[in-house]
Parts: C-alpha cells; structure tokens; sequence
C-alpha cells in the first residue's frame, strides 16, 4: 500500500507553494457539455447513481453544451460486440449485476453519456453526465456502469490522430474497466489514486507497468495526503510519458461528506480545486469526465470548484 509518510517527506514543501502555470489551450473557461435526457433516462429505482445526479447539475449550471449519442463503431473500440447486445435488449428494469440496474432507456443513456465524453474531449470541456464509466471492462458492465465513457473519448481521440493520451483518474474508487481496456495498449497512460480494500479490489500495488500506475490509499486521508500522493507518483510519471492530452476521470466519492460502503475519506471542495488544477498541468490540451460523487448537496459546488481548477 502506499506509504503516506514516505510520500509526505518526499514531497517536502511543495504542498505549501503556488500551483504551477496552466496551458491546456482552452483560451477560456472550460466548458461544460451534457444532455437533458440523462436526468429522465436510465431510471434506478432508489440506487445511489440516479437521474437527481443529472438533475441537480443541470440546474446548476443550466447553460451547458449539449451533447450527442456515440455510434456503435466508437463504442466497439472499447467494447465487445456481446456488450450492447446485452444493453440493446434490456426491456425492463433488470440487475445485470449486484451493483448495477439497467432498464429499456439504459442503453441510450448509455451512448449518450459516451458520445458526450467525446465531444468533451475533443473540445477541452467537462462531460457532466451519467451513467459513470470507468468499471465498465470491454466484455462487461459493472459497479453502476455500463459503457467506459473516458475510454471511448480517448479511443475516439487516437482514432482522430492524437498520439498520446494520460488517463488520470481521482474517483475513490478503482477504474478497473480503463485499467482493463488500456492495460496492453502504450499509447495510453492510466493513472489511479484510490482507497484500497474496497470495491472493486483491482488497482492494489502489485498491479503496474510503465503505462499503468496505481496509487492505492489508505483510509481517512484528506487533502495533504491524496496531493502529496499525486506529485509523487503521478504527476512525473504523466510527464515522462508526455501525453498530448490528459483525460481526467473525475470522481468526487472521496469527499468528506459522501455516503458510501466502506469508502472513508476526507478530501474536501479545496482538494478537489487542486487535483484538477494539477491535472491540468500535465499536458497542452486537459478535459474530463464525471464519475463517481452521489451526495446531491454537495455534487454541484465540487463540480464547480473542479471547473475552476481545470481552468487555472
């Protein structure tokens, strides 16, 4: 497991100064794509990932760009061929695993939330959208999701000439599904900062290569511990692989005020201000995708401080 003390020593001073200088070549606010859809699509009956994530972001931020369905060809970059044909015929409220419901409007949910990440992508912008991707594998939808939306925007990226892509993900929880889909891919870098031994058991330490970096915490770490973690481990292992773009897989489930079985953490709104504004440093071009975060009081103002770390 990663050693805070250790990670806390190395990174001496640095988590008293200034943020470095941004250049993502945005030339303005970041903005934010969505769809009006996923709040009515995709119902969950009680679930924690719910149509409300959707609802509460859009009256929030009501001026986002809208987005569209991605193709069946841009999701089978990423997915097996046996996976929408699972989704295409759901025709009622089902569980397709112990985590994860679908129903009949789960599947355009689905592309919708995948094609938005793409224009997101393509655009430095932030896809709010839902369901979340990250542990969905190409063969298998899992832990409340059921495309991998980053994973699809960043195949769509490569597919359009984009040579090196870093994948960095704060979600609590482990992105096994990118992990999965990139793990014997070298043109992009997967990075994960983590709570371990909760769900879903992947991203432990033995699991790296030099395209893969796993940065598996301890419970109860706040803001000094989850920042100290990324300059030490991900943030020069993004850099010596010198990516174009940096794809954020951006959870907010490690917040102090979630909910959530087993996760304990307590990173708060100013954390998550600073791990995107040092994502956002990591390459000329940064854009993100939601994950995770299912408090709908606090979503929103994460979701904003976020934005305003993306564009520092």
């Amino acid at each position: 497991m990663y050693n805070v003390v250790t990670c806390l020593e190395s990174a001496g001073g640095r988590l008293a100064r200034a943020a470095r200088g941004r250049s993502c070549g945005r030339g303005g606010p970041i903005e934010l794509f969505s769809h009006p859809l996923l709040a009515e699509l995709h119902p969950t009956f009680g679930h924690p990932e719910s149509t409300e994530r959707l609802a509460v972001l859009l009256a929030a931020f009501p001026d986002t760009v809208e987005g569209r369905e991605a193709t069946e060809e841009e999701v089978r970059r990423c997915h097996h061929e046996a996976l929408l044909e699972l989704l295409r015929s759901i025709e009622r409220p089902t569980q397709i695993e112990f985590n994860t419901v679908a129903s009949e409007t789960s599947y355009r949910a689905a592309l919708l939330a995948a094609g938005t990440a793409i224009e997101a992508a393509r655009q430095g912008g932030f896809a709010l959208i839902r369901p979340p991707g990250h542990h969905a594998t190409p063969s298998e939808a899992f832990g409340f999701c059921l495309l991998n939306n980053v994973s699809i925007a960043a195949r769509a990226l490569r597919a359009e000439g984009t040579a090196r892509i870093a994948i960095v993900d704060f979600d609590v929880h482990h992105g096994n599904g990118t992990q999965d889909i990139f793990w014997d891919d070298d043109t992009v870098l997967y990075a994960s900062l983590h709570q371990w031994g909760i769900f879903p058991g992947t991203g432990g330490p033995d699991e790296q290569r030099e395209t893969t970096i796993n940065v598996p915490l301890g419970a109860g770490l706040g803001d000094a511990e989850w920042l100290a973690a990324f300059d030490t481990h991900v943030a020069p292992a993004v850099r010596r692989f010198d990516p174009e773009v940096v794809l954020v897989s951006a959870g907010f489930d490690a917040h102090e005020d979630e909910d959530l079985y087993l996760v304990d953490q307590r990173v708060t709104v100013d954390g998550f201000r600073e791990l995107a504004s040092r994502c956002a440093s990591l390459a000329p071009s940064c854009a993100a995708v939601l994950e995770g975060g299912y408090n709908l009081e606090t979503l929103p103002g994460l979701v904003a401080a976020a934005r305003e770390g993306f564009e520092a």
